[in-house]
């Protein structure tokens, strides 16, 4: 078999051609973006070793398996963070969270440093990604999930960025702190949602939050106030059709400036407010 009989092979399995281009170059031990080569050398036959692993990988991509699992490796916010199968794979839409916690981090202060929380960090794509744009911000990461932790921590060292890590269940893990941002793409689908069928693969901790999907958003919520500084900012990710509901619940908490920004797709993908009151 060579190079154009595996992509026509995957073609004719239903796999998207992307996915399957960078799977062929993964078999063959080459940087899986590096399409250009796949062109110039697509009668080139793959070696036994490489066609063995074409084949594996060609049968778990069959069975939905995330070609971020397969390649091992998932770029993010200018990133490439290691990923497998105990964190989430990061998607596209998060960017909108960092981008809006890059907005209104705060410049350095004279009574202190900048400090921002990614609470349920997963492969620690939010705060390693804040944590490569803003040197001067202590970045703290935390999740419910050691074996998240120990992929996030992986890719801190791997990329050499400064950020601190806690285990616990969101605020529970960082007692007595406050910070000038809490960003987190908590769980958000709802059980029972259609939609997990495709996310198998994924960890279910990370996706499901009760039976409206918003439980861990309202513990967020709830707690945060006690965790910020005058004038910080709570950021939250969630689904497509729950910004409303998210707005209503930092509006009853007595957040200020309450909004929602929009991804590529147009759609409203985070909500945040701003801690105006003392807690």
């Amino acid at each position: 078999m060579n190079v154009r009989q595996a992509l026509a092979q995957a073609q004719a399995l239903g796999l998207d051609r992307l996915d399957a281009q960078m799977l062929v170059l993964h078999a063959l031990a080459r940087n899986p973006h590096d399409r250009a080569w796949l062109i110039a050398h697509d009668s080139d036959p793959l070696p036994p070793e490489a066609a063995t692993r074409w084949t594996a990988l060609l049968r778990r991509r069959q069975q939905q398996e995330p070609v971020a699992y397969l390649l091992g490796e998932k770029e993010f916010g200018g990133l490439n963070l290691q990923v497998d199968a105990r964190v989430l794979v990061p998607r596209p839409d998060t960017e909108v969270l960092v981008d809006w916690a890059l907005d209104v981090l705060p410049a350095p202060e004279g009574g202190g440093p900048v400090r921002l929380l990614d609470l349920g960090t997963g492969s620690g794509a939010i705060a390693l990604t804040i944590a490569s744009r803003r040197s001067d911000v202590q970045v703290t990461a935390t999740d419910a999930s050691a074996d998240a932790l120990s992929v996030a921590r992986a890719n801190a060292r791997r990329l050499n960025l400064p950020v601190r890590f806690a285990q616990g269940a969101w605020l529970a893990a960082v007692p007595g702190e406050r910070f000038h941002v809490i960003a987190s793409n908590p769980p958000y689908i709802a059980e029972g949602d259609a939609h997990l069928v495709a996310l198998a693969h994924e960890p279910i901790s990370a996706l499901v939050a009760g039976p409206d999907g918003l439980d861990d958003v309202r513990r967020i919520v709830a707690q945060a106030p006690a965790a910020l500084r005058h004038g910080g900012w709570l950021l939250l990710e969630h689904g497509h059709d729950q910004a409303v509901a998210v707005r209503a619940l930092l509006d009853a908490a007595g957040f200020e400036q309450v909004s929602s920004r929009k991804d590529l797709a147009g759609i409203e993908r985070c909500s945040g407010g701003r801690h105006g009151f003392d807690g």
